[in-house]
């Protein structure tokens, strides 16, 4: 119906994540979510001391902001029925909601002198509890808005959780001063406690089914299981967690219970015996757990920006992390049908997750992606980030093809195939030095010592027999590969950390560039330098490469320039190369030796004409950070960039040449993937100081977001908008394919 419209390439959907919506209105951190009981809705509560109400399939706020509290909003719920919806809030109140008309049928409650920080319906709805860092409970009459009793006083600390029984008869409370008291909910009697045994803080606490047990998880790592009609530790201490235990729940058949804890795992506890099982992991503490209505899956949230999905028999995570938050996830909630999961994030937003989509795992780094290389025959990438591990993608399908390579203790900064293809080698900030099977991920040889500090550089001789690296140490060396990794050479001269190394063509000499502003040439045979340092930069050299015929070299600084060298002299070739607005980090050769490619700080890649310094190509632009790693493929027709978590790989030959008369600055890409808050921008030649607004992208595609110039992107999903007909500003009404 508008053909003239942009569209995305359907080719690449089979890839999309489970995130259904994500959720925007909040101006500050979102702490609370609930589903209403009929699914239908979902309440949030925001330190922008609103609530909003919103569709569960669209994402529209339908009801809101409900405006009142004067402070953070840190708990709500809705009734039983999901005709009403109460708040707690940093302004020592609660008030209940309207779900429908967003007004104030009840309240604020006042009575609390400190924060409210949980609040809870009973299960008939007519009583509300809550509990406040002022030390005390209290439980309000949902009808008159009157405390039922005096406050329930006990705890001598903040009053970190509460919840009724399933019969709500009586109220849990876990606090601060490391024990739990049971109050009998009509007179707020203690009737158990005060349940000791915890050394720490109480941070968590949850009702058995049946609800004759409590379990309770602490700040001591440990979890506790209470006989509540005897007043009793029944069970525990359960003792595995290495952290905080924030988030507790117990299975709906009463056998498990599952705990979420800052030491970034998730456990499962038989309920009876404390048999741990471990499920996985995430990269950050685990804020909250929850189970499926069915039991048979978990969903986690974490201050790693992810949610995880996991099934309980097999304990595996099913599918991909659900990646969409850019901020940590504070609480995640099931729907009531099990279908969906709600997440709340510091970012401002909400999360809604169709957790019955499991698509093939797109794994990605959880780290910067700090260097990159092509494998021999141009088919596959292998990258090494600052996660401490090494993956190699398939540059077409931007999947993985191995697991993760793990083994190095610290950032790894730099990687490289052997001519063959067979393996590659990685050098890391922990000063050691690995050879990988590329089959098997397997370490073949090393760990390897002798660098006495971080290694910036490593690369293979052209006949694979060797290995040099550079390091922060200050020396370059060579090693030997076979059935052991031996040092046979040590090269020492530079006054700075060396940054990059290369070797020559015809093996017989190794390049390297240092923060000393210099570069050095060595002859292997020798083991000597040759000539003096070369020097012309004014500014840390942080990358060098040969050229194919290897009489040149060039070198990228900080200085934000490049320079070409006579490899045999040591003298500059011509003026610095200079286009990018900062730090120049990496730099390569094409397979022909014409062109240069550069990656930048300024989230730019540049190609030059290798001769003249010339600009040949608009920038390649989209990047969310720093350009740290380029390399040519072995065609030189893509050339892959590594930039915050993510890869690209763009087709040298999709760009249209630079203009020399303009500027680089004038000969940007028409679109311009980069906006914090989603919104697209067209930038036109010589009116960059007015970008024109052309779409919105949801946040879960920005990082995966590329037009046709990309061929792949690796390690996430995909969004691929074919522009070829898109009609925008003056020529909107021409959507219809009316021609003007």
């Amino acid at each position: 119906m508008f053909p003239m419209t942009l569209s995305v390439d359907p080719s690449r959907n089979d890839n999309w994540p489970a995130l259904v919506n994500i959720l925007t209105g909040h101006t500050g951190p979102v702490y609370a979510v609930a589903y209403s009981p009929d699914r239908k809705w979902i309440v949030s509560g925001s330190s922008d001391k609103t609530l909003r109400v919103w569709d569960a399939e669209t994402g529209q706020v339908v009801m809101g902001p409900f405006k009142g509290h004067t402070g953070s909003i840190l708990s709500v719920a809705y009734s039983p029925d999901g005709k009403r919806i109460v708040s707690g809030s940093s302004d020592k109140t609660l008030r209940v909601w309207d779900a429908e008309t967003g007004q104030v049928v009840m309240g604020p409650f006042k009575g609390h002198t400190g924060s409210i920080l949980s609040v809870a319906y009973s299960p008939d709805g007519k009583r509300i509890v809550s509990g406040s860092s002022d030390g005390t409970l209290r439980v309000w009459d949902v009808n008159t808005g009157y405390m039922l009793a005096d406050a329930f006083n006990g705890h001598t600390d903040w009053v970190a959780s509460v919840a009724y029984s399933p019969d709500g008869m009586r109220i849990v409370s876990g606090s601060y001063d490391k024990t739990l008291l049971v109050w009998e909910a009509d007179t707020g009697q203690v009737v158990m406690g005060p349940l000791k045994g915890h050394k720490e803080n109480v941070l968590s606490v949850a009702y058995s089914p049946d609800g004759k047990r409590v379990v309770s998880g602490s700040a001591d790592y440990t979890i506790r299981v209470w006989d509540i009609e005897k007043g009793v530790m029944m069970a525990g201490p359960f003792i595995g967690n290495g952290g905080h235990v924030w988030s507790i729940a117990y299975s709906p058949d009463g056998k498990q219970i599952i705990s979420g804890s800052s030491d970034e795992t998730l456990h499962t506890w038989d309920a009876e015996t404390g048999e741990m099982v471990t499920f996985g992991r995430h990269n950050d503490s685990v804020q909250s757990v929850a189970y499926s209505p069915d039991g048979k899956r978990v969903i986690s949230g974490s201050t790693d920006q992810t949610l995880r999905l996991w099934d309980v028999e097999t304990r595996q995570m099913v599918g991909p992390p659900f990646q969409g938050h850019t901020n940590p996830v504070q609480s995640v909630a099931y729907s009531p049908d099990g279908k969906q999961v709600v997440s709340c994030s510091t970012d401002e937003t909400l999360g809604v997750w169709d957790v019955e989509v499991v698509t093939r795992p797109f794994w990605s780094h959880r780290g910067m992606v700090l260097s990159v290389a092509y494998s021999p025959n141009g088919k596959e990438v292998v990258s090494g980030s600052a996660d401490r591990t090494l993956c190699v993608w398939d540059v077409v399908t931007g999947q993985s093809v191995t697991e993760f390579f793990v083994g190095h203790t610290d950032w790894i900064w730099s990687v490289a195939y052997s001519p063959d293809g067979t393996q590659v080698v990685s050098g890391s900030a922990d000063k050691t030095i690995r050879v990988w099977d590329v089959k098997t991920v397997q370490m073949v040889a090393g760990p390897f010592s002798g660098h006495t500090d971080q290694i910036w550089s490593v690369a293979y001789s052209p006949d694979g027999k060797r290995v040099v690296s550079g390091s922060a140490d200050h020396t370059v060396r060579v090693w030997d590969i076979g059935a052991t990794l031996m040092e046979t050479i040590l090269f020492s001269g530079h006054t700075g950390p060396v940054t990059s190394v290369a070797y020559s063509p015809d093996g017989k000499q190794i390049v390297s560039g240092s923060a000393d502003q210099t570069i050095r040439v060595w002859d292997v045979e020798t083991k000597g330098s040759v000539g003096f340092p070369f020097v012309g930069h004014t500014g840390r050299v942080q990358s060098v490469a040969y050229s194919p015929d290897g009489k040149w070299i060039v070198s990228g600084s900080y200085d934000k320039t490049l320079r070409v060298w006579d490899a045999m002299t040591g003298k500059a070739v011509g003026n610095p190369f200079k286009g990018h607005d900062t730090w120049v980090t990496s730099v390569a050769y094409s397979p022909d030796g014409k062109q240069i490619v550069s990656g930048s700080n300024d989230e730019t890649a540049l190609v030059w004409e290798a001769d003249t310094g010339q600009i040949l190509l608009a920038p390649f632009r989209g990047h969310l950070g720093a350009v740290l790693s380029v390399a040519y493929s072995p065609t030189g027709k893509q050339v892959v960039a590594a930039s915050c978590e993510v890869l690209r790989v763009w087709n040298v030959d999709a760009y249209r040449p630079v203009s020399h008369s303009l500027s680089p600055r004038n000969t940007i890409s028409p679109t311009q993937y980069r906006a914090p808050n989603g919104w697209t921008t067209l930038r036109r030649e010589n009116f960059e100081s007015f970008p024109q607004i052309l779409f919105w992208v949801p946040p879960h595609a920005r990082k995966g977001l590329c037009d046709g110039k990309v061929l792949s992107i690796l390690g996430i999903p995909q969004t691929k908008l074919d522009l070829s007909r898109f009609v925008h500003g003056t020529s909107w009404a021409f959507c219809k394919g009316v021609s003007a």
